[in-house]
């Protein structure tokens, strides 16, 4: 089974899945740098270039391409991957893997987002941490719906890189011992 990994930029869902894919002894798939690998540019420069709706397509392709000839890997989405298309739908399968919402409380995303602003097309403009946690909020409430439509929420607001994955290792064996 593949463990999907979603949630709101910033949420360490790469961090934490590729800590999870080492520690199980899975392959990792980051799915952002495997659509800029694919395409060959970076996120940015795909925005930038080729604009929001044809990355989302470009994403909602790589993504059921994935989900469809991965079985054992730890799959770290976009924030934004969720949201497009049916591509709730292909993550929420369970005959595709198990989701999980890395799930972070405000305060903690924004001051993290605010050093790694200028590394994120959607947050690059904004001046001032209160603009960017105006944004978040706004983002979040409206993402939020299908954030919790994953199998399992985890709130790592508290939790570093190796606490989180092995809390997501230990859901992982008792979802597999009940099957």
């Amino acid at each position: 089974m593949n463990i999907v990994l979603l949630g709101y930029m910033g949420s360490g869902k790469s961090a934490v899945g590729r800590q999870l894919a080492m520690d199980m002894g899975r392959e990792f798939v980051d799915l952002d740098r495997l659509i800029e690998e694919q395409i060959g540019r970076s996120i940015s420069e795909i925005f930038d270039q080729k604009g929001a709706v044809y990355f989302r397509k470009k994403e909602s392709e790589i993504l059921r391409e994935v989900l469809h000839s991965k079985n054992s890997a730890v799959i770290a989405l976009g924030g934004g991957t969720p949201i497009y298309g049916d591509n709730l739908k292909w993550i929420k399968d369970e005959k595709t893997g198990l989701s999980v919402y890395l799930k972070i409380a405000i305060e903690p995303l924004v001051k993290r987002l605010w050093v790694e602003r200028h590394n994120r097309p959607l947050i690059a403009g904004i001046s001032s941490p209160e603009a960017l946690e105006e944004f978040v909020r706004k983002h979040l409430f409206e993402r939020a719906y299908a954030y919790q439509q994953a199998h399992i929420q985890l709130d790592v607001s508290a939790l570093d890189i190796e606490q989180a994955a092995l809390v997501i290792q230990n859901i992982v064996q008792k979802e597999q011992d009940n099957i």
